[in-house]
């Protein structure tokens, strides 16, 4: 298991540099097998971006264990991290990082717009796998070489997208549905203008998140990397049809 980022592998996150269709990883670098990457791509089909991982175990089968708080609960997710500008989504243009992910946590609800689960209740999907937009950046509160959420400090109003959760995040919940099928997740993502979203460099990271136990800024930081399809999160993806 990857802890936490190195200097190199964080400047290469930064800078990006897709020369490559689709990644292919060797099985085994993860210890659990839902979260052990051995092929992620993006793809673009109509007027959709198609978010695409396939792992050695099943997808989504391991889930964080409940902690009955927010405080300190934890998050897993299939990300994949790309070049793409969060002004394209909603956010303040180069925000950060921008990163699709599909998460599970089932301590807290952060989609409120939407009902995954289909119980008449929106406010008791967290533990459904489920989709985000988030901005991500370093902070050494995290960690040496980490990255977290971006917060969003007191007082401050950036441009945000219209679904936004209303939580102190550069975070989207847009609703998009995920497919968790066998050793694979996808997700089809629809964009007004598609093109801004090709030629974008790209990598598919799985990894734990963990709200702060003092739930405050950093308030979610990325804890563990399971697994980087690239290996050293250089972003050698790129988006084509």
């Amino acid at each position: 298991m990857v802890r936490l980022l190195s200097s190199v592998a964080l400047a290469a996150l930064l800078s990006g540099g897709a020369h490559a269709h689709g990644i292919d990883a060797g099985a085994g670098n993860a210890a659990v097998a839902d979260f052990d990457i051995v092929h992620a791509r993006v793809t673009i089909e109509g007027s959709e971006a198609v978010f695409h991982m396939a792992v050695s175990g099943r997808a989504g089968e391991t889930k964080p264990t409940p902690v009955g708080t927010l405080a300190g609960s934890e998050v897993f997710a299939y990300v994949w991290p790309t070049s793409v500008d969060p002004a394209e989504v909603g956010f303040e243009e180069k925000a950060g990082i921008l990163a699709m992910t599909v998460t599970a946590h089932p301590d807290f609800d952060d989609t409120p717009l939407h009902d995954e689960n289909g119980d008449g209740d929106p406010a008791n999907d967290g533990d459904v796998w489920h989709s985000h937009w988030v901005v991500l950046g370093p902070d050494e509160a995290c960690g040496e070489g980490a990255l977290k959420v971006i917060d969003i400090p007191e007082g401050a109003k950036p441009r945000l997208p219209k679904t936004w959760p209303g939580l102190p995040l550069l975070i989207d919940s847009p609703g998009f549905e995920p497919a968790l099928d066998g050793q694979t997740v996808e997700l089809r993502v629809p964009f007004a203008d598609v093109s801004v979203v090709k030629g974008a460099s790209y990598d598919g990271v799985t990894s734990g998140l963990r709200v702060n136990a003092n739930v405050h800024a950093p308030l979610l930081c990325v804890a563990d990397v399971f697994d980087v399809a690239s290996g050293d999160l250089s972003l050698p993806g790129k988006v084509a049809d």
